[in-house]
C-alpha cells in the first residue's frame, strides 16, 4: 500500500472484471486518469490504454484545507460500477483515524449507454474482463513511461504454471525441457508448479487453459500463456521478457 501524505488527492481505475490501480497525489496534478491507463495498459499487455473505462470506472477523494473553518475537508466521488467497492477504497484512501469516507454516488440517466459502450470493448482487450487479483498502488510520478513502468519488478519471483494432462511421457519431456530452459532464460528465482488439469480443473478454467501442455507466467504481471511445444527457447524468452 502507498504510503499517505497528510492531505492528497486520490484516484482509482477499476476494471470491468474487477482489478485496481490507484494513486495517491500530493500535488493534485491533472492527467492522472490517463496515467492509470497507460500503467494498466503495460500491466494487462493491452495494445493501447484502456481510455474508455474513464471516468465510469473510477472514484476520486480529495481532501483539502478550508481556512475558513480551519478544517480538513473531503469530496468523495465514486462511479455506480465501482459504487460495491467502497470498503476497499476507504482502507486505501482514508485518513488515519478516519473510519469511513462519505462517498457520493455519480448516477447518470446514461447508465445503460455507459456500459453498453464499454461491452462493446470486451472482444478487443478481454483481459479487462478476467480478474487477475491485481491491486496496484503508484507513487507520485509526473508522467509514466515504458522505462519506469512496474511491469516487472526486478526482484518479484517467477510464479509459472505447466498444465498437464497426468503423469505421461510428454509430461516428463515437457518439464525436462523447461528444467533446462528455464535457467537460461531467468536470472532471478521461479516457481515451477505442476497442474494436472484432470485433478483440478478450477485453476484450469481460472487461467483460461484449453490444452495441454500449456505454460502459465502468473507472476509478475501480465500474465501469459505459452500452448504447445515448449522446446523453442525464442517462444519462452518471449514469455517470461517484461
Amino acid at each position: 500500500m502507498v504510503a499517505k501524505p497528510l492531505l492528497y488527492k486520490g484516484l482509482a481505475l477499476f476494471t470491468p472484471g474487477e482489478d485496481l490501480i490507484y494513486c495517491l497525489d500530493p500535488h493534485k496534478q491533472g492527467r492522472w486518469h490517463h496515467h492509470l491507463c497507460t500503467v494498466l495498459q503495460h500491466l494487462l499487455d493491452l495494445s493501447e490504454p484502456p481510455l474508455f473505462l474513464t471516468p465510469y470506472y473510477t472514484a476520486t477523494v480529495d481532501y483539502w484545507y478550508d481556512p475558513a473553518s480551519q478544517q480538513i475537508r473531503v469530496v468523495a466521488e465514486a462511479h455506480p460500477p465501482v459504487w460495491q467497492h467502497r470498503p476497499l477504497l476507504n482502507q486505501l484512501f482514508a485518513l488515519p483515524g478516519q473510519k469511513s469516507i462519505p462517498w457520493q454516488c455519480l448516477e447518470t440517466v446514461d447508465t445503460q449507454d455507459h456500459s453498453s459502450a464499454i461491452e462493446a470493448y470486451r472482444h478487443r482487450y478481454p483481459q479487462l474482463w478476467q480478474h487477475h487479483q491485481l491491486i496496484y498502488g503508484l507513487q507520485d510520478i509526473a508522467s509514466p513511461t515504458v522505462s519506469n513502468l512496474p511491469t516487472a519488478s526486478t526482484t518479484e519471483p517467477y510464479l509459472l504454471r505447466l498444465y498437464v494432462s497426468g503423469h505421461t511421457t510428454a509430461t516428463a519431456q515437457a518439464l525436462k525441457t523447461l528444467h533446462e530452459l528455464l535457467p537460461r532464460c531467468l536470472s532471478r528465482p521461479y516457481t515451477l508448479k505442476v497442474v494436472d488439469v484432470a485433478r483440478q480443473p478450477d485453476l484450469a478454467e481460472e487461467d483460461q487453459v484449453t490444452a495441454t501442455p500449456t505454460l502459465v507466467r502468473a507472476r509478475p504481471f501480465p500474465i501469459r500463456r505459452l500452448v504447445g511445444s515448449l522446446d523453442s527457447i525464442e517462444r519462452l524468452q518471449r514469455l517470461l521478457s517484461p
